[in-house]
């Protein structure tokens, strides 16, 4: 078989941009070596549908325990009784979850995504929005916090079947007894989509969802730090309140309808290999070292927030209590596209995004999203933050000048040498 070396040539490319940059995209990050190691095992050759002894296939008992170790992980990590591995992703953990629990036309209630929302929580242009009546609540405009008054107010018009709480840009932590009061109220099922802080919820430095949130979904591959996938999670199982049953009678428990939602609802053959790196970042995370690491993503975040505030830069809310920023450029006379496709000629990656109220449309933005996780894998710490923001600040007050950001790139790829991605690195 002829070796395939315009695509190893590619790989070992993007081996290249990642190490020699910076990494600021608040949704990605670095797995371990193992993890990798992991993905590319040779459980991608087996099929797998269904749940550990309860196949559809043959020769799944190895397959069963290592799938089982990942339930078991996820389930210890979060103190939760149950937990589905197999979402291929977050929006197909969403996906899910909503078959097993709604109707066609159910009304939704999430965060708009011009907000800091997800797609998922109900945009006209996702399934969320084509399948359900969505409807939505906002941060207020006096200071970036979501407008609790708000979302009470729209659940009591509209009387959602499910209140969406968890963001992709917004950079505070959540009131979720007050969000259970409000879908206790109007009758509602809550769902915490906790997909960028699940990694910091996991170690006790944000408040838990889980003794207020029926439901709780999330990624693998943002604080977590393990490979692209999703997953499912709830602190109790309760009984099936929703008349669902199968020919036989069954569906007795909510876990049976997210399961049987999972597969065959929404997915076929679970990706066992990615499941096995699933369970390989669960590890992990229960070591004293993630810990560590986490304590560093939250230092670095207020690290870079006192920086950028020291250029007068306005952060969305006045800060962050998570490993993310959402900054507004419109008083630096910059769009959100043209500071990302600048700064990213100086190999500084990070993504143009929606602020609050924006004049912009999502093609162009009036902000940015800065992250800290994927730094904090390679060994970054506060210290690093003042400099970054500075080859930050520096193409955005110069934004056209293309020699200015060949010059930062030069310093950046010097400075990244410094900080090794992966020791043992080979296509």
């Amino acid at each position: 078989m002829t070796f395939d070396q315009e695509i190893f040539d590619l790989i070992q490319e993007e081996y290249n941009r990642q190490h020699m940059g910076l990494e600021l995209i608040a949704s990605e990050n670095f797995t371990s070596e193992q993890v990798m190691r992991a993905m590319g095992n040779i459980m991608t050759n087996k099929y797998a549908e269904g749940y550990p002894g309860k196949r559809y296939y043959g020769g799944c008992e190895v397959v069963d325990k290592s799938e089982q170790l990942a339930i078991d992980r996820a389930k210890h990590i979060f103190n939760v009784a149950f937990a589905n591995v197999q979402p291929h992703s977050g929006a197909q953990a969403n996906a899910a979850l909503m078959l097993a629990i709604l109707k066609p036309g159910d009304k939704i209630l999430g965060l708009d995504l011009s907000m800091g929302g997800h797609l998922t929580h109900g945009s006209p242009v996702n399934f969320s929005g084509k399948l359900y009546e969505s409807h939505f609540y906002s941060v207020k405009k006096e200071d970036g916090l979501v407008d609790y008054d708000m979302m009470e107010a729209q659940a009591h018009e509209h009387k959602p079947k499910l209140i969406i709480c968890g963001a992709s840009a917004y950079s505070r932590d959540w009131d979720y007894p007050r969000i259970r009061a409000i879908a206790d109220a109007v009758g509602a099922f809550v769902l915490c989509d906790m997909s960028h802080p699940a990694g910091l919820i996991a170690k006790g430095h944000l408040r838990s969802p889980f003794e207020y949130c029926h439901f709780v979904t999330s990624t693998t591959h943002k604080t977590l730090r393990g490979p692209r996938g999703g997953i499912i999670l709830m602190k109790h199982d309760f009984e099936n309140t929703l008349g669902i049953l199968d020919p036989k009678g069954n569906l007795k428990m909510m876990s049976d309808l997210i399961n049987l939602a999972v597969f065959p609802g929404t997915q076929g053959g679970p990706l066992e290999h990615v499941i096995a790196a699933k369970a390989v970042a669960f590890h992990e995370i229960m070591q004293d070292e993630f810990m560590i690491y986490t304590t560093q993503i939250l230092a670095n975040a207020k690290a870079m927030e006192r920086a950028f505030q020291a250029k007068n830069y306005d952060i969305v809310s006045g800060g962050t209590d998570n490993h993310l920023l959402l900054i507004d450029l419109r008083n630096k006379n910059v769009t959100g596209k043209k500071a990302e496709n600048a700064l990213v000629k100086a190999d500084i990656t990070l993504n143009k995004n929606m602020v609050p109220y924006d004049d912009k449309s999502p093609f162009v933005t009036s902000g940015i999203r800065v992250g800290v996780p994927a730094l904090t894998t390679r060994g970054l710490k506060e210290n690093h933050m003042e400099q970054i923001v500075d080859w930050i600040d520096t193409i955005i007050t110069d934004v056209d000048n293309e020699q200015k950001a060949l010059s930062v790139k030069s310093e950046i790829n010097e400075f990244m040498r410094g900080f090794e991605l992966y020791k043992n690195w080979q296509v």
